[in-house]
Order: C-alpha cells, then sequence, then structure tokens
C-alpha cells in the first residue's frame, strides 16, 4: 500500500442502535476494502442510524466519494437513516449530486383545474405571446425608422456578413434544389398531359408555376431551414452565454445590433435568390421537355415565353420579400426569446423553422386571395 493510503483511517463505533464512522487522514487514491467488509458486519446487527463523523481529512480525492458512496447505498438499502453533515461541504454536494434518482428533464406541469381551466390557461398564454411579438415588431420597426433616419448603431460589418451568409453561400443550395423542383414538375405534368398529346405545354406549366409561385416557396423553405435556423441558434447561444444581457448593460439596442442587419440582408437577398429559383426550375423543365420528351428546344422556348407573365414574375418576387422578413422575424424572435441552457437552444431553432414555414404558407394564402380578387 501507498504511504498516504496508510495514513488514511476508516474507524467505526457502535453505541447501541447508532453507528459512527469516523474518517481521519489522507484520503489520496484510497482503495482499502476493508471498512466495507466491516460495515456489513455491523448491519448485521440492529442499527438505526449511521452518521459519519470527520476527524481531521488532510486532503480526499474521489475514492473518498466512492467508498461513502458504496456505504450509502447499504444504508438506502436496508432503509437505515445516515447524516453526512460533518463531512466538508464538497464531498456533501457531490454525494447528494450522485444519489439524484431523475435525471431527466422536467416536464412541464399539467394543471388539473379540468377542461375550462386548461382552455383559461390557455388563453393567458396566447395573450402573452401575442403581447410578445406585437413588441417585437414594434422594437423592429423603430429600428427600421432608425436605420432609414441614419440614427441606428447597426455595424456595416455584421450587415455585410449577414449578407454574405444568405446571398453568395446560399447560391449553391438554392440552385441545386430550384432545379431539382422544376425538373419534378415538368415530369408529373408530362405523365398527364402525354395522355392526351399536350406534352409541349409542359413549357407553360412550369413556367408560370416556376415564376409565380414555386420558386419563392422553393427559397423560402430552404432559407427558413438553414438561415433562419442559423439567426436563432446565434442569438439563442449568445443567450445563453449572457452576451445579450452585456449588450443590454452597455446600452446598445439588440435590435439594432442583431436584428436589423440580419433583417435586411434577407429582404435583399430573398428576390434576387427567387429570380435565380425562377431560372433554374424553367431549366429543369427544358432539361425534361427537351432531353426526355424530344420536345424541339425552339418550340419548347416559345410556348415557355409565351406563358411567362411580368405580373407572375411580380407576384413571385413580392412573395421573396415577404418570405424574407417572415424568416428574419421568427428566427431573431425565437433567439431572443431563448432559455438559458443547451436545451434550449434546440428547442428555439426548431421553433424557428416551424414558425417560419407555417406563417409562409398563411401569407401565400393571403396574397393569392388578393391577388385573385384584384385580377392578378
Amino acid at each position: 500500500m501507498k504511504e498516504n493510503q496508510k495514513r488514511a483511517e476508516v474507524l467505526m463505533n457502535r453505541n447501541k442502535d447508532i453507528l459512527n464512522i469516523s474518517l481521519i487522514g489522507d484520503f489520496i487514491n484510497y482503495d482499502n476494502e476493508e471498512p466495507l467488509k466491516a460495515l456489513h458486519e455491523y448491519l448485521g446487527q440492529k442499527i438505526r442510524y449511521v452518521k459519519f463523523i470527520n476527524n481531521e481529512i488532510v486532503s480526499w480525492d474521489s475514492s473518498l466519494l466512492l467508498i461513502i458512496f458504496n456505504m450509502i447505498k447499504l444504508f438506502k438499502l436496508k432503509k437505515i437513516e445516515y447524516d453526512i453533515s460533518d463531512l466538508p461541504r464538497n464531498v456533501q454536494d457531490l454525494i447528494g449530486l450522485a444519489f439524484i434518482s431523475n435525471r431527466k428533464a422536467n416536464k412541464p406541469n399539467v394543471s388539473d383545474y379540468g377542461v375550462l381551466g386548461n382552455i383559461g390557461e390557455s388563453v393567458i398564454e396566447i395573450r402573452d405571446v401575442t403581447v410578445n411579438v406585437c413588441s417585437f415588431l414594434n422594437e423592429v420597426l423603430l429600428s427600421l425608422g432608425r436605420f432609414f433616419s441614419f440614427k441606428s448603431i447597426m455595424r456595416k460589418t455584421d450587415f455585410l456578413s449577414a449578407l454574405d451568409d444568405c446571398g453568395p453561400k446560399a447560391l449553391g443550395i438554392v440552385s441545386l434544389i430550384s432545379f431539382l423542383v422544376g425538373l419534378i414538375l415538368a415530369f408529373v405534368g408530362a405523365v398527364q398531359l402525354k395522355v392526351f398529346g399536350a406534352q409541349i405545354y409542359v413549357a407553360s406549366l412550369v413556367t408560370i408555376g416556376m415564376c409565380r409561385i414555386m420558386g419563392a416557396i422553393m427559397v423560402g423553405i430552404i432559407m427558413a431551414g438553414r438561415t433562419g435556423a442559423s439567426y436563432a441558434a446565434t442569438i439563442g447561444t449568445m443567450q445563453v452565454n449572457e452576451e445579450l444581457d452585456a449588450l443590454q448593460t452597455m446600452g446598445l439596442s439588440r435590435i439594432d445590433f442583431l436584428v436589423l442587419p440580419r433583417l435586411l440582408s434577407l429582404v435583399i437577398t430573398m428576390p434576387l435568390l427567387t429570380m435565380l429559383a425562377d431560372f433554374m426550375g424553367i431549366l429543369g423543365g427544358i432539361s425534361i421537355g427537351v432531353f426526355m420528351m424530344d420536345l424541339p428546344y425552339q418550340e419548347y422556348m416559345k410556348y415557355a415565353m409565351d406563358a411567362f407573365n411580368l405580373s407572375n414574375f411580380l407576384v413571385g418576387i413580392f412573395h421573396g420579400c415577404c418570405f424574407g422578413f417572415i424568416i428574419a422575424l421568427c428566427g431573431c424572435y425565437q433567439g431572443l426569446n431563448c432559455g438559458r441552457n443547451a436545451d434550449s437552444v434546440g428547442v428555439t431553432t426548431t421553433k424557428s423553422v416551424v414558425f417560419s414555414v407555417v406563417w409562409m404558407i398563411i401569407v401565400t394564402g393571403i396574397i393569392t386571395v388578393i391577388c385573385q380578387g384584384i385580377g392578378i
């Protein structure tokens, strides 16, 4: 045995139905199993209460915790009360942590107020969320006002970095997905139109579909999952690291500093990405119509150009602007309202994508109804 192990002693003294366990010396790399064997002999007798006594513990490491932990497991098994209040405070905390039975995340409390009570709680929660969202939108509008009056504190480097992230770096994924969507749209349309011998109208189908709505929707979904989630995760991590609190302490507007550059960059790049998606989708339709259906290229392009309409194109661009605004707001709002732990960042990121997609669909429906009403 090592010298420090010889200096460490675990003494047991029984007084009627009370067992005193005295710890003495230097418990570094302590690997003596004799105290556990002796404890089994004592527990064979009638023991009601065990008290750990700190008789000048010089130093200790996890080996001391291990032997105390194994002893307490025996006490719990035999339902014997024990007292570790005389041990060093750090030892008490670590032993308490080791015996935490439920290490899973706490489930949300479910009220037992009945149906009406639950409905009331839901209404109150919706009201609180609505107030928070309206307050956030008000702050964003005020920040935009400061920007256009040249009074915002938005840094140029932040704006350029956000612009690069949601612009040039997104070209590849947007081009690929839009090309495949146009290809699939043309292939599915061709299967049906071929029955009537009208394959040439695939060109019109793809052109109108991509320019009016499909290009904008695909870009919106891509950017919601790519950029909106990134906004939520980035700002949420800043919340966890207390960087948002630091900004507030320094008197800096979190909206100007964090939300405004991301909002402007998405609103600027989304229409441009929508135009790229329209072009790539039409290109995907050409690849099906010309190379798989053997349609003449000139004829295909003639029908595509005849189907192209400036109104449809502008409606798609307007969709892109609205989607950029929605994605930036959802991502930044969820990030600013993130919790203080790592799990909250994941929940925040998920909510950002879900709410972005839901609101994009809602806005698409509203715009479609308005356009139908005014004849566009």
